[in-house]
């Protein structure tokens, strides 16, 4: 069994202090074996909220990948948001923008959605490269690896939300991530916390595929929503979705999602809110 952390929209340059160290606590408590960032490490693409990002990184107490999000590249810095817009990216978070981990279990490559030429830069997308290098990393391995790939913005959109706009060109994507066999698509963008099925919305796919965003971890910008990461237990035929929130002193298990695998078809199992009633009180 493999357990992942995923985490999220960290915003640094708009961040609470307590949140971060509860975070940090958390999840050397929690010992993932692998820490995936879905992007906006930071508000501003600006030095000190990246020197700030980088900080956090380096106190993580386990490996980790990392890609960027639409807040990583300059807002207001023109000439940098056109012409360098992954510079400071690059020097203090990381060069490779698009990480891969191998190992006996697991795959789990990251792609760079973020965009600096589109209209809205806010948004992002997937170009015809990157749909190679899904192609290439995964459909080699054999189905024992569990195959997961994680971008900023989204494949699937909330339950409640289904005109929410999603990561560009996906539709040229799906096939890919069909005949490749991809288990399991990680983003984040919504400040929204949700699991689901691709087929539940990609009425065009066949081939059943796991969906996990993730909530804000560690920003003031929450919509709705505590600050939140997931955890994810990856044990197949079983896959175990645990959204750990922050309610106000530390971290603790909210909903629970567990997710099983019959042929070509993810079936949800088991879901629990996290909720317990207070009883024997007066």
């Amino acid at each position: 069994m493999k357990t992942l952390a995923h985490i999220s929209d960290l915003h640094f340059g708009r961040i609470d202090e307590r949140v971060v160290e509860g975070l940090l606590a958390d999840l050397t408590v929690q010992q993932p074996d692998l820490i995936v960032i879905s992007g906006d490490l930071v508000q501003r693409a600006k030095p000190r909220h990246f020197q700030a990002a980088r900080a956090f990184l380096e106190a993580l107490p386990f490996p980790y990948l990392v890609v960027p999000g639409n807040h990583d590249i300059p807002v207001y810095n023109v000439l940098r948001r056109f012409f360098d817009p992954f510079g400071y990216y690059r020097r203090y978070i990381s060069t490779d923008l698009s990480p891969f981990h191998i190992d006996d279990e697991i795959a789990v490559l990251g792609l760079n959605t973020a965009r600096s030429v589109i209209f809205d830069f806010s948004e992002g997308r997937v170009n015809r490269s990157q749909i190679g290098r899904v192609r290439e990393v995964f459909c080699e391995l054999p189905d024992s690896v569990f195959k997961v790939l994680f971008t900023h913005h989204p494949f699937l959109p909330p339950p409640d939300a289904p005109k929410t706009r999603l990561v560009g060109r996906h539709k040229l994507v799906l096939p890919a991530l069909e005949t490749c066999g991809v288990d399991l698509l990680l983003a984040g963008h919504l400040h929204r916390a949700y699991s689901g099925d691709i087929m539940t919305f990609h009425t065009q796919v066949a081939r059943s595929i796991l969906v996990a965003q993730a909530s804000t971890a560690t920003s003031t910008r929450l919509r709705n929503e505590a600050n939140a990461y997931n955890l994810i237990a990856i044990d197949p035929p079983r896959v175990r979705f645990e959204v750990r929130s922050w309610e106000g002193a530390a971290f603790a298990a909210g909903l629970v999602s567990v997710w099983s695998k019959t042929g070509q078809r993810w079936e949800l199992q088991e879901q629990d809110t996290g909720f317990r009633p207070v009883t024997g009180a007066a």
